[in-house]
């Protein structure tokens, strides 16, 4: 059983300092907006399908974004990515209708393949690291709903791009894991778990722990009250090497 800690507290409209177990997620976010009928009803009746949108304004095409819900404002936001080899340094926001360029005076510098999550503890969207094609980052930045402030840890993670990261709501941390980087020649993994407390990141040391790895998938699942992450790309038996990396199947949870 993981300890929770569950804490509200209003400022700017904005919520923070959060932090709720998966019984009162199951309470206040998912059972409580269900009505019997539609609780009841089964996929049969509630047929799913995917709907293409065409709103009028939308950000350019391109790939290696990073995108996170920020539940604080009700919107989606959408940061960089690359089209043409060329790196983006664009903010966008959806809202369930359109999307908005958000000009903002300070922001990020523009890359690709960072790493984005909702911290729930403080109301912010977390980005950190990526590329910009010609060197690795390892800034931490937050979006507030109105403009995105650079945090100055007094520790971070090396630079890296396709990390693994998400909101861990039992500690009310952020979890980043792995990652890529360039060693001398050769393409290098990243098998460090980080956390991030709203003030500063810490290298965690768990006796068991995923080997090194980028490009797979992780989530906090609510239900158990732990992180999954699924899958990824690596190298076998080394973190770099000139050999090609080979995919993996394994399943893993944080918590």
């Amino acid at each position: 059983m993981r300890r929770t800690r569950i804490g509200w507290v209003l400022g700017s409209g904005r919520s923070r300092g959060l932090r709720v177990g998966a019984a009162a997620l199951a309470v206040l976010g998912v059972v409580g907006a269900l009505s019997p009928a539609v609780a009841s009803a089964s996929p049969q009746q509630q047929p799913l399908n995917w709907t293409k949108l065409t709103p009028p304004v939308r950000p350019y095409a391109r790939e290696g974004q990073s995108m996170a819900y920020d539940a604080a404002t009700s919107t989606v936001v959408l940061f960089g990515g690359a089209a043409l080899s060329c790196c983006l340094g664009d903010t966008w926001t959806w809202d369930g209708t359109t999307w908005t360029k958000q000009d903002v005076v300070v922001h990020p510098t523009a890359r690709t393949l960072a790493a984005m999550a909702y911290d729930a503890a403080t109301g912010t969207v977390v980005l950190f690291g990526g590329t910009n094609h010609h060197a690795l980052l390892n800034d931490t930045w937050t979006w507030d709903g109105t403009t995105w402030i650079q945090q100055h840890p007094a520790t971070s993670p090396p630079g890296r791009y396709l990390a693994y990261m998400a909101y861990d709501a039992a500690t009310g941390t952020v979890v980043l894991y792995g990652g890529a980087a360039r060693g001398t020649g050769n393409l290098c993994y990243l098998g460090r778990t980080w956390t991030w407390d709203g003030t500063t990141w810490t290298a965690q040391t768990p006796a068991v722990h995923p080997s090194a790895r980028a490009e797979g998938a992780m989530v906090y699942d609510a239900a158990t009250g732990t992180v999954v992450l699924f899958g990824g790309s690596g190298y076998a038996t080394t973190r770099c090497s000139g050999n090609r990396a080979v995919l993996f199947e394994q399943t893993w949870t944080w918590g």
